[in-house]
């Protein structure tokens, strides 16, 4: 049986034992272990229970081999010149990473034709393991370096993902509080044509908010899958918090549709999280017209505008729940915090960005916002050749 075949039939819970048994039939693998990323990507978990003799243990994201291999998203084999060597390999599905897959093989059977086998086993494991965690509590408890809250776990419980990958685009986001947010609104759907965004502020900490935006998400998804443009997706959620909260907690969110063949882009702005442009050396505000909070008033109408990327532009949505950000000097513009954050990451790739940019405004000294969800598109365009290294982060990288 082949290891596609063999996670497919094996018991959501029971994805390594039937995998570790596959391993060792076609590779005489003397060990395999997962170690998932946590919720506030700084570490990578292993799933029990661990194979590996002396133990997997749990392991910064910042360091040692199994932290490079997933920051690079490249394979590593390591080789001390005893008996076996070390296979790291990421697992990641459209660009979602989900962690490392490290397999101890006999040396003589580690060479870069098994490595590139073994690449492959990983990524059908990341599949698996997208099936599996709706049937199963096991992943994402070992995810969790700490109890999230019980807004956290509605957030995590309706958000899409992290990442979204496709041939013309990259979208990546990270947010913060990862453990305790469960206010800000994210999700995006994809077709052969089309990408469909929206990205919204939290209405305040806690469950009240995260009630909210699930009200809203779901209003958004149910006008999505019925159809409806994008003017039509603003109005039917708008109708929905305006029935449920009259006005009280209105959500300012952003709703945007990518044309994938062109790269134009159709936007209702719905006093929305702040949108930036980064283009070569360029960092710009985007400025929209904003139009009223989804449920603020009972039946705003919405318009939409348009705007149009050029290949190797970077799209960043800030989202900082209460709106601009206040200066922490008497001459600065309120997303002059912002605009330095994304210049200091522009070289970052994709992946790497939104949490940068979290950090860098979480880290400062005055006016530091609550809860930040930033998201990072970078556009390629349709038949556009692969990005480039440096910026994806996908170069090779020496050994850790």
């Amino acid at each position: 049986m082949t290891v596609e075949g063999a996670l497919r039939g094996a018991a959501p819970h029971l994805l390594l034992d039937s995998l570790r048994t596959s391993l060792t039939q076609l590779y005489a693998a003397s060990s395999a272990d997962l170690l998932l990323i946590d919720y506030g990507f700084t570490s990578l978990r292993p799933v029990p229970p661990v194979q590996a003799p002396a133990g997997v243990p749990h392991v910064p994201v910042d360091a040692g081999p199994t932290g490079r291999v997933f920051r690079t998203q490249q394979p590593y084999l390591f080789r001390d010149g005893g008996p076996t060597a070390t296979v790291y390999l990421p697992v990641t599905v459209r660009g979602d990473r989900f962690g490392v897959l490290v397999v101890v093989l006999p040396a003589d059977r580690a060479t870069p034709e098994t490595t590139e086998s073994l690449c492959r086993v990983a990524e059908t494991l990341g599949h698996a393991l997208r099936v599996a965690d709706r049937h199963t509590d096991l992943y994402r408890s070992t995810r969790r370096a700490h109890p999230l809250s019980i807004a956290g776990e509605m957030q995590w419980g309706t958000l899409p993902g992290r990442a979204c990958a496709g041939p013309a685009f990259d979208l990546h986001a990270h947010w913060e509080p990862a453990y305790t947010s469960g206010g800000h609104l994210l999700d995006w759907s994809v077709t052969e044509d089309e990408l469909l965004l929206i990205v919204a502020d939290g209405v305040g900490p806690g469950t009240p908010a995260a009630l909210v935006s699930t009200l809203a998400l779901t209003a958004i998804r149910n006008a999505r899958r019925a159809g409806l443009d994008l003017v039509g997706q603003a109005s039917l959620t708008d109708q929905a918090l305006y029935g449920q909260y009259r006005g009280k907690d209105a959500l300012a969110a952003l709703l945007l549709r990518l044309d994938l063949t062109t790269g134009e882009i159709e936007v209702v702005d719905a006093g929305s999280p702040t949108l930036w442009r980064i283009s070569g050396a360029v960092t710009e505000r985007v400025e929209l017209d904003r139009q009223l909070p989804l449920g603020m008033f009972e039946d705003t109408v919405y318009t939409t505008q348009r705007l149009r990327l050029r290949r190797g532009d970077r799209l960043v949505f800030v989202a900082c729940g209460t709106g601009e950000r206040p200066a922490s000097g008497a001459d600065e513009a309120p997303d002059g915090p912002v605009a330095r954050a994304l210049a200091l990451t522009c070289h970052l790739s994709g992946a790497d960005a939104p949490g940068a940019v979290v950090r860098a405004l979480r880290e400062r000294p005055c006016g530091t916002p609550d809860e930040v969800l930033v998201l990072c598109l970078d556009w390629r365009g349709q038949g556009a050749a692969s990005p480039d290294p440096r910026r994806d982060g996908t170069a090779p990288s020496p050994p850790p």
